[in-house]
């Protein structure tokens, strides 16, 4: 199943692995990545599927806004994908090495 994400719908998971997110911020979020505007009849469509894939869980904020949370799932896909892209790009103890640099970044 993960596999089968677009890259679009990995980018989504990857944004709400932060943080609980509601539709506008996450546009926000691709836009900033993306360096261009995405369009609320692709957004909305992809949450979505999303939700219906259970790696999302979608809930009211108030009558106009829903937030949208990451599920196990979702963590697990988040993961499983960065394991793939890992285990291609780790090579040697160089690239090791920047990576364990990433991270340090983060924390």
């Amino acid at each position: 199943m993960v596999r089968d994400l677009t890259a679009f719908q990995q980018n989504i998971l990857t944004i709400l692995a932060k943080e609980p997110m509601y539709g506008l911020a996450i546009k926000r979020e691709l836009e900033a990545y993306y360096g261009t505007e995405v369009n609320h009849g692709r957004l909305y469509p992809n949450l979505d599927d999303l939700v219906e894939l259970g790696l999302i869980e979608k809930s009211e904020l108030d009558k106009r806004t829903n937030q949208y949370e990451l599920t196990r799932a979702g963590q697990d896909a988040v993961l499983s994908q960065l394991e793939w892209v890992f285990e291609k790009f780790v090579t040697d103890e160089e690239r090791a090495g920047e990576i364990e640099a990433l991270v340090d970044e983060q924390l």
